[in-house]
């Protein structure tokens, strides 16, 4: 049976992290993710678990010292955030590329500089073809039950990769809210225990770790890494169905908030889409067809079934809660209309750039979009289709 809590969105991960007891956490501390290697180390200090503590000098030896744990054949863990992540960016693609089941609590925050301590998706979109699953989080429940179902993904045996679970820096990471937790015996079960197949204190087969891999090898090595995210979609979904069938919790690549028989639609992800779902809410009640698509799973991005979810709409917005600074628009809406273009379905689209540095998005300016939409379907026109969100006048 389910427990009743309330608790933070960094209380609920380190709650899933005590529940897991991992071999090794090496963690330094970073805003807004330090009260996760803040609590669990206290759980440490109270005996809750047997984790080895690993309180290092800097983020790029947190991820050293998961990556050399991980490679011992212990389960390990780690959290970061912005510049942290930043500094790790030797060690991401190392754990990735040795085919580490690391899972990492990302709390999204805005990378320097200038320096800015609140939340936005650039370290996020840093590292996002780093060869990383990564599942993002609506709320502290999500970031929670992501968490459970990380080693699950990661230790897969047709995956074998680093996993990040996102939440959004202060909006859900210091918020409290109603969650539901499960039993430590129920969490154990459901994890289950880590028995890696290959790992360099097995005494009975000896192995090197990252070794030269030059021009015979590394392409082939990369295609392997590639494949291995192709099946985790599999696995996601395996996984995420066991995890409803214990919790009663159904998670999907993407969740369709009022989709079915919309006309217009926002794609976006993490804490956006419960302010997306109140507009939602209310533009229903007016006779608006409107519509929501929140994407949980954004490494392996599900492009044939976005393209499905999207194919009758008449008109879509996608928000970024980044900006690629390439001129062509961000990260997700790149990667939206690519899925859009693959699989033979046009509908007009337009990106917005929102939320930079932590800047409140409110209903007001959610509604403004679906206006935009609104309008597109009218006339026809899509216009520019790279727009800012909550941008000051003059100042674009």
């Amino acid at each position: 049976m389910s427990i009743r809590e309330r608790l933070s969105g960094n209380e609920a991960t380190a709650i899933a992290m005590k529940q897991i007891n991992p071999d090794v956490v090496a963690a330094f501390p970073i805003t807004p993710s330090t009260e996760i290697p803040q609590y669990f180390s206290t759980f440490v200090s109270n005996g809750e678990v047997d984790t080895e503590f690993v309180a290092v000098e800097s983020e790029h030896s947190a991820m050293s010292a998961t990556i050399g744990a991980s490679a011992a054949g212990s389960r390990a863990m780690t959290a970061t955030s912005a510049n942290g992540l930043s500094l790790m960016w030797e060690m991401i693609y190392i754990a990735s590329s040795l085919r580490l089941p690391i899972v990492m609590a990302l709390v999204n925050r805005a990378v320097s500089g200038p320096l800015n301590i609140h939340n936005d998706h650039s370290d996020a979109m840093g590292v996002r073809d780093a060869g990383w699953i990564m599942l993002f989080s609506e709320n502290n429940q999500e970031a929670y039950d992501n968490m459970l179902m990380a080693h699950r993904i990661a230790e897969n045996k047709n995956v074998l990769l680093p996993v990040m679970i996102c939440q959004d820096g202060f909006i859900t990471s210091h918020s409290i809210e109603n969650i539901q937790l499960e039993s430590d015996e129920e969490v154990k079960k459901f994890v289950g225990e880590y028995k890696p197949e290959h790992y360099l204190l097995n005494n009975k087969e000896p192995i090197a770790i990252g070794p030269l891999d030059l021009q015979a090898y590394l392409f082939e090595h990369k295609a392997q890494q590639a494949e291995a995210m192709k099946n985790a979609k599999k696995v996601i979904k395996e996984v995420a169905e066991e995890f409803e069938k214990w919790t009663g919790r159904k998670y999907e690549f993407f969740e369709k908030y009022k989709l079915d028989d919309a006309e217009i639609a926002i794609v976006c992800m993490n804490s956006t889409a419960g302010t997306t779902k109140a507009v939602v809410d209310v533009l229903r009640e007016k006779g608006v067809k409107a519509g929501l698509l929140k994407l949980r799973m954004f490494r392996p991005f599900p492009a044939e079934e976005i393209a499905e979810a999207l194919s009758n709409l008449k008109a879509v917005a996608i928000l970024d809660k980044a900006d690629s600074l390439n001129g062509a628009g961000g990260a997700l809406f790149e990667d939206v209309t690519s899925a859009m273009y693959v699989n033979n379905k046009s509908v007009p689209m337009i990106n917005y750039i929102y939320g930079i540095g932590g800047r409140d998005t409110t209903e007001k300016q959610i509604e403004s979009v679906y206006s935009d939409l609104q309008e597109i379907v009218k006339n026809g026109k899509t216009e520019n289709p790279y727009r800012y969100l909550g941008l000051r006048k003059g100042e674009n």
